[in-house]
């Protein structure tokens, strides 16, 4: 009998299921694996399933999500955490950070009594255990299918601790942040985007979230050396992977 396989979107952007879908070949041979029994973005819905693989998308942000990713896990065997959003809370945790609590909503919307949601935009670990976690924003493709191959064949994968820096040297790039003064976070944000931006002449946003020897107070002191101020620096690691950066520096005090 092959495994079932379940994805399923919380509060995101959709951006990891599309990374999913444009594997192509590598897709087609994956679905020859397994059996595709939840996927709304590619067709089957059948939300209540028994799954052996559920892949999450996004954040959980309200409190339906909150009650709905502990169902999935019930009915899991193997859950995958995808992306910036479901690792670390996405660009919508910057809220968690703000001390007007719920003031942002009547900011926003002319009728915020029909916006519910949760105090805080949290990752999926916050409330279920979790099997696997892949970063980014979104998702590198290839990393998620060499990742659920090796689920699927019984293996356990480990998605690389070590910084962008290391794919810059491989790739060749000239360092941005040396060679340009071009500040990134590269030093202090987890492999596995191939050094994208950098390679593109732009600094590294850390959407990959703090590599495993993350060193942010040196980072920030380089920073303050190219003339950025502090609200400014704050503002660098105030972003899609904010709240990963946040738990960081408050373990490291």
């Amino acid at each position: 009998m092959k495994p079932r396989l379940g994805v399923y979107k919380f509060t995101s952007c959709d951006g990891c299921q599309l990374a999913l879908l444009n594997q192509g070949a590598d897709l087609l041979a994956l679905l020859d694996r397994v059996e595709l029994v939840h996927f709304p973005e590619a067709g089957p819905s059948a939300p209540e399933a028994a799954v052996d693989l559920a892949l999450i998308e996004g954040s959980i942000s309200t409190p339906e999500e909150a009650e709905r990713i502990r169902g999935i896990r019930a009915r899991a065997g193997h859950l995958v955490a995808l992306g910036a959003c479901a690792t670390a809370g996405g660009i919508q945790a910057l809220r968690n950070a703000t001390e007007a609590g719920s003031a942002w909503r009547a900011a926003l919307y002319p009728q915020p009594e029909f916006i519910a949601t949760a105090e805080r935009s949290l990752p999926v670990s916050a409330l279920v255990p979790v099997d696997l976690e892949l970063f980014g924003c979104p998702v590198d493709g290839r990393q998620l299918m060499a990742a659920l191959n090796t689920v699927l064949a019984g293996g356990r994968y480990r998605p690389s601790g070590d910084s962008v820096c290391g794919e810059c040297k491989q790739a060749g790039h000239a360092c941005v942040l040396v060679s340009r003064g071009e500040p990134c976070l590269g030093p202090v944000t987890r492999a596995g985007c191939g050094a994208l931006c950098p390679g593109q002449g732009r600094g590294c946003y850390g959407c990959f979230g703090p590599s495993a020897q993350a060193n942010l107070a040196s980072l920030k002191a380089v920073f303050a050396g190219l003339g950025l101020s502090d609200a400014e620096i704050g503002r660098r690691f105030a972003f899609i992977t904010a709240e990963a950066f946040r738990a960081l520096e408050q373990k490291h005090g």
